[in-house]
């Protein structure tokens, strides 16, 4: 049996997915590793591998919504590059707790890594309809207000909702109205 109920549906072409870093350690509350998962949207905009259309990183996971001809590989490449990143900034200048703990969350079945940084699966579901879409956007911009980090979710800095709101943001999106 599959690891997941959540697929990639052959047609689809858009998606809302979850990544979370495993046991949902805090490690994006170091804006240096935020950073990595910036930079990694950032560059599959400009690659167009990935048309992102919302956004939030939050201190232990993210969620998005986004379009591409292979959604599970672009996801699947993004998860991996990022873990290879944020173990090296790791390994340079940050905690070892973290790594220790990252080594220690490892699934034993994992056994060509040391580390393991991302939950297994990233949950898709496909944005088949406009009310989908309006649910799942909001969802996504005030996830940092229902953690009562911010009052608005324009004002969380990891977040798509500033440019809804028509202010400029730290990653290229593509508004769905």
């Amino acid at each position: 049996m599959g690891r997941s109920r959540y697929k990639v549906l052959p047609d689809a072409k858009t998606y809302f997915a979850t990544c979370a870093i495993v046991n949902w350690l805090p490690l994006f509350s170091q804006p240096e590793l935020a950073q990595v998962v910036l930079n990694s949207l950032q560059f599959l905009h400009e690659e167009a591998r990935l048309v992102l259309h919302a956004y939030v990183v939050m201190e232990n996971h993210m969620h998005l919504i986004g379009s591409s001809a292979d959604f599970s590989k672009e996801i699947k490449n993004f998860k991996s590059y990022t873990a290879r990143s944020i173990v090296d900034l790791l390994h340079q200048n940050g905690p070892s707790f973290y790594l220790d703990q990252l080594k220690r969350l490892k699934r034993r079945h994992k056994k060509d890594q040391i580390y393991q940084v991302w939950q297994e699966g990233f949950h898709p579901q496909a944005i088949l309809n406009e009310h989908i879409l309006r649910e799942k956007i909001e969802y996504v911009h005030h996830n940092p207000v229902r953690r009562d980090y911010v009052e608005y979710p324009e004002q969380w800095r990891y977040s798509s909702a500033a440019q809804y709101a028509g202010s400029p943001g730290l990653v290229p999106i593509e508004i769905l109205r």
